[in-house]
């Protein structure tokens, strides 16, 4: 059976994750079949990206999210595109939705050194 899980990456009490997809008999840092996204939890809010398309392909096919990736794909409402894809609506359209739910989420410039300090 293949999961859609969190695999932690960073330094002692440094803590991030990537989301994979991976078999649910592999390691926690083990081996993994594709990197779909990445959560910072250390950041205020906390950092979510995902591959939005690539997450829908590994839902289609079988791949089950883990209850902490379940989470994070209802703070995200993931969820909500992923039904509006499964009843047809183009995944590009669903994408670019998505694109600004990430864009959107306000952080604090010295915890995001993506957004610059003015």
């Amino acid at each position: 059976m293949v999961r859609i899980r969190l695999r932690r990456v960073g330094s002692r009490n440094q803590a991030s994750y990537r989301v994979v997809v991976a078999d649910k008999e592999s390691p926690r840092d083990g081996r993994f079949i594709e990197v779909v996204g990445h959560y910072n939890p250390r950041t205020e809010p906390s950092t979510i990206v995902l591959k939005d398309d690539r997450v829908f392909y590994w839902l289609s096919v079988g791949a089950q999210p883990s209850e902490a990736v379940d989470g994070l794909f209802k703070q995200t409402k993931l969820w909500d595109r992923y039904e509006r894809f499964k009843n047809g609506e183009d995944v590009e359209t669903l994408v670019e939705e998505a694109d600004e739910v990430y864009k959107t989420r306000v952080t604090d410039p010295r915890t995001n050194p993506q957004q610059s300090i003015d």
